[in-house]
């Protein structure tokens, strides 16, 4: 799998120990099944920091580590995608969120036009929290049921390569 490409990116293990916010954690950080990097680990860090990922309440990354730790799924990814939605995505992301949420509630969207400023934001809030937290829900399962079977998927077909190439390199050493 994209191992190699996963482990380049993803944070090292001190500095998830290290960060201020997610010490309230302490020893259940040492746990070594939340470093591993194997199809179960990773999969199951997918489903967790995607599904964080879309629910719109602050410190979500506290919310990812919570989840993973119990989960025993690969910390460092975990907490990594939650930043997904960061302040360039969130409000396309979140926008979606509420429509899909007007959506399943059978309820047209807030008329007027979207402004990106706390007075909109807290002055609508009463009016666009059910749909927004409704389809922010619906959309944090639809990406975590993706990203888990997604990344199984994408990890057993980088094995079943992996050992057609290994096969494949077997037989030119036994034919020369």
């Amino acid at each position: 799998m994209p191992k190699h490409l996963i482990k380049r990116f993803a944070p090292d293990h001190d500095s998830i120990r290290s960060h201020r916010h997610l010490r309230m954690f302490g020893t259940l950080l040492h746990n070594p099944n939340l470093w591993h990097m194997n199809r179960r680990s990773v999969s199951g860090a997918f489903a967790v920091g995607l599904f964080w990922a879309f629910i719109p309440i602050p410190f979500q990354m506290i919310a990812a580590a919570a989840t993973a730790i119990p989960a025993r799924v690969n910390l460092p990814i975990s907490v990594a995608l939650v930043w997904i939605t960061n302040p360039l995505t969130i409000p396309p992301i979140f926008y979606c969120s509420y429509l899909v949420g007007t959506w399943v509630l059978h309820t047209p969207p807030l008329p007027g036009h979207f402004q990106m400023s706390i007075e909109w934001f807290t002055n609508s809030m009463s009016m666009i929290w059910l749909p927004l937290y409704l389809g922010s829900l619906i959309c944090a399962l639809s990406a975590a049921f993706i990203g888990y079977f997604g990344m199984r998927l994408l990890w057993r077909l980088h094995i079943i390569q992996h050992i057609k190439i290994r096969r494949l390199k077997r037989q030119q050493r036994q034919g020369s």
